[in-house]
């Protein structure tokens, strides 16, 4: 410890309310582990937190954002067991309640009682994080090596999120598959559908961040045209697609891809979309004449979690193009600002 009674910390104080504000550091139980942060990315959750409040969050009540980070034990307490102070640690976020039988299958993420860093709970925009007894018996922290930068280890818990869109599409060698979106997310994307031998099509608006995914991924092919679908066709060989992801929250892209595909094509719907944007229509006849797999995804477990950051240990993918934008706590409402302009990727505050 630096011996001093407060941090900085980022809280939302409702709708539009975020500041930048002195509170006193965690203390910790005897069963906790006091963590000090290193890296925190902006998430497109907190931007809509920030924009529209959250459930709970006042005046009154504040949260301290923040639920993609990484960092270095700094205190642990007398019960806690393996953790030392001096380890390098990556968190995922979602605690389950440990007793229902999602969690007990391991998907803690799906659990309808879930605490979630920077969610429900005090996350780590701020120097110094408390980590919950629960979150260290359940197993929601890893140990990373000395050489995994910690602004990677903080994108790591997006990361896993695509790969459990992933792991949804049985991807093969030699599948054709498109990602609409070339965000951070469908950037993660195209990434494993590369890694696992798929000839890899990215769409977007934006020319820029094609431009960014044609310099991260060599070999991936980018289209900004209007006739989406012609272009599928063409570099088929009017085959279609076998793996469809939407990394984006747009209706109309869900209902225009069940046209694009091959039979037998998985799509994974991975960008949520808007309540008030429901229903999306949806072609059930080329479900069902094309015999094609409909997924969606949400969140991550902590297995899906702790194999991101092995892929990113083993060096099998870099993340470091991913985090575009690096800022000191000081910055961080630049930092918010940038991420809801959506200019570069990730956004990511480093500290000291």
């Amino acid at each position: 410890m630096k011996g001093e009674e407060n941090m900085r910390a980022l809280r939302l104080y409702g709708p539009g309310d975020i500041r930048l504000v002195e509170v006193p550091i965690p203390e910790i139980g005897e069963d906790e582990i006091l963590l000090r942060t290193k890296a925190a990315s902006v998430c497109g959750t907190d931007i809509r937190m920030w924009q529209n409040g959250y459930r709970g969050v006042d005046e009154e009540h504040p949260l301290t954002l923040g639920h993609e980070f990484a960092g270095v034990i700094e205190r642990v307490g007398a019960k806690v067991p393996f953790y030392q102070p001096g380890m390098h640690i990556a968190l995922q976020p979602n605690i389950g309640c440990g007793i229902c039988d999602r969690c007990v299958a391991g998907n803690q993420h799906l659990c309808d009682d879930y605490k979630a860093f920077g969610i429900n709970m005090d996350g780590a925009f701020a120097e110094y994080v408390r980590i919950p007894a629960a979150a260290i018996a359940h197993g929601n922290l890893m140990v990373l090596a000395e050489h995994v930068p910690f602004d990677q280890a903080s994108v790591a818990e997006p990361f896993s999120c695509v790969y459990n869109g992933f792991s949804k599409c049985f991807v093969k060698p030699g599948d054709y598959a498109m990602v609409v979106g070339a965000g951070p997310i469908g950037l993660m994307h195209a990434m494993l559908l590369k890694l696992a031998g798929a000839t890899v099509m990215m769409n977007d608006l934006s020319e820029e961040r094609l431009a960014i995914c044609r310099d991260l991924l060599p070999g991936v092919l980018t289209y900004r045209g209007d006739d989406l679908k012609g272009y599928v066709m063409e570099q088929t060989r009017g085959r279609g697609l076998d793996v469809a992801i939407t990394a984006n929250p747009v209706p109309q892209v869900q209902s225009a891809m069940l046209d694009m595909m091959n039979y037998g094509g998985r799509i994974n719907f991975f960008g949520g979309v808007p309540e008030s944007k429901q229903p999306v229509p949806i072609n059930t006849n080329l479900i069902h004449y094309k015999e094609l797999y409909l997924t969606g995804s949400t969140r991550s477990s902590i297995a899906q979690f702790r194999k991101t950051l092995n892929f990113v240990e083993q060096n099998l993918i870099s993340l470091a193009g991913i985090v575009t934008d690096r800022y000191p706590l000081a910055d961080v409402l630049t930092a918010f600002d940038n991420a809801k302009s959506a200019r570069g990727l990730k956004h990511t505050i480093v500290f000291d």
